[in-house]
């Protein structure tokens, strides 16, 4: 399943880049080795229907915790993006043809995990018309036949080369959380996210709520990689002008000597400070620490999501 190849060799985009010094990790943001009965059971799952998971492909610090818990974050469509970015581990390349029978075996992995709560997500795929919207698709209204009960969260990519119908065809599916990263602040958007494009990502998120504004949206950026505060900020305003619901603030932490250097280690007073901030700017969930990724706790995030827009709702009418 998972690429095993030197840095060098998984990244050949990245091989002429210099190689960037990787700080020592401050004690915040260091977890335990994977390992135990738990996790053992859910790689088994993974392996058995022959499934690709970010929370390997791009190395996530919470592996262990979260598969020890049985939870893991899908990843459809192969393991290879046909973008660069130069914060992310997914191996850079062609990728082959999708696989049609892909979406019975995510959801026949959720139902075999017996999940409440499962996040699905893709590499880039902009070889294809519609950025493989059909195939997300699909996946959802599998999960949909196979665990009725599991809600669905989709982290999609920004279907940037594709026509408007992609996304329509992705909402049409009714994920009940789409997601979508911005990933940085605009300004690093040339050095960290070159194939991408701030302001069409943000409108790709607004999109989502004209087309069904009771769906959830979701976004997330890293930090330490050389944005300040103000722009930070800045990204909250946007947001929230995109009317999103949902947002994530993580570390950036460096996959290779060959990506994009970490800067500085957010200290998680910092962290609180921006938690704070985004709260006050109206966010109905914020997740910002350390070690926050998109998917990190999603289950128990989205319960507290519902929770929050209720009690919002029950003020607006009172």
């Amino acid at each position: 399943m998972r690429d095993l190849k030197l840095p060098d060799q998984r990244h050949p985009e990245k091989a002429h880049r210099p190689d960037q010094a990787q700080p020592r990790k401050p004690a915040w943001i260091r977890v335990k080795a994977p390992g135990g009965a738990g996790y053992n059971e859910t790689r088994r799952i993974m392996r058995d229907n022959n499934l690709a998971t970010v929370c390997e492909e791009a190395g996530c610090p919470n592996v262990g915790e979260c598969w020890s818990q049985g939870h893991a974050t899908m990843m459809i469509m192969g393991e290879i993006c046909t973008r660069g970015c130069t914060f992310c581990n997914v191996a850079t390349g062609r990728p082959d043809a999708l696989d049609a029978f892909e979406p019975g075996r995510v959801a026949h992995a959720v139902a075999t995990l017996g999940l409440n709560h499962v996040v699905i997500t893709s590499v880039d795929r902009d070889d294809l018309d519609d950025g493989g919207a059909e195939h997300f698709a699909q996946t959802i209204r599998a999960v949909r036949h196979r665990a009725p009960g599991t809600t669905i969260e989709i982290l999609t990519p920004d279907f940037l080369k594709c026509a408007p119908s992609a996304l329509e065809t992705v909402v049409a599916a009714r994920p009940d959380v789409f997601n979508h990263n911005l990933e940085t602040v605009p300004g690093l958007y040339p050095a960290v996210r070159p194939g991408a494009r701030y302001f069409h990502s943000l409108r790709l998120l607004q999109r989502v709520k004209e087309m069904d504004p009771a769906m959830f949206t979701k976004s997330g950026i890293m930090v330490g990689l050389g944005e300040d505060r103000q722009a930070v900020l800045q990204v909250m305003d946007d947001m929230r002008a995109a009317d999103v619901d949902f947002l994530t603030i993580g570390q950036y932490l460096q996959p290779t000597p060959k990506h994009h250097r970490i800067e500085r280690f957010v200290t998680p007073e910092e962290f609180a400070g921006y938690e704070k901030a985004a709260y006050g700017k109206g966010f109905l969930m914020v997740s910002a620490t350390p070690l926050t990724r998109s998917s990190y706790h999603a289950g128990d995030d989205f319960a507290r999501l519902r929770a929050a827009r209720q009690a919002r709702l029950g003020l607006a009418s009172s």
